[in-house]
């Protein structure tokens, strides 16, 4: 029953919520605008998610998207703590642990994207940033 409910009383969603999913979006629209195929968005395993899985030539591209508010004294990129590349490393294996065929290279990237006020003023691409603890170049 009360799921049932919720699905005409659901609270709203908070801004910052709303302003992630937005940098999201504009994370995908960089990275098609670059050439890559989107295979998938908000991948989940568990409790840890993945925000875009992409496909670059013959690259698997797992990417992490940041959003910043405009001066923020840590970086989107910055942002990825411990904890954070430790779900992120689960995530990603889980992904590829069900991949057939078995791509020949994976990488990860982060795309910050900064904002004023929920509108966006940049979006910085990092590609091959390090997640994996060993290389995962199998070519």
């Amino acid at each position: 029953m009360f799921s049932f409910l919720s699905r005409f009383f659901r609270r709203p969603e908070p801004e910052t919520a709303a302003i992630g999913r937005r940098g999201e979006r504009e994370a995908e629209k960089l990275l098609k605008k670059k050439g890559y195929l989107i295979l998938a968005r908000n991948w989940r395993s568990g409790r840890d998610e993945i925000d875009l899985i992409c496909l670059h030539g013959k690259t698997v591209v797992f990417v992490e998207a940041r959003t910043r508010a405009e001066g923020a004294l840590v970086s989107g990129y910055d942002s990825i703590d411990q904890r954070k590349r430790d779900a992120l490393r689960r995530v990603c294996r889980a992904y590829f642990a069900k991949m057939r065929p078995k791509p020949l290279t994976l990488r990860f990237d982060v795309v910050e994207i900064e904002h004023r006020e929920g509108t966006v003023l940049a979006c910085r691409h990092y590609e091959n940033v390090p997640l994996f603890s060993k290389p995962v170049n199998r070519g």
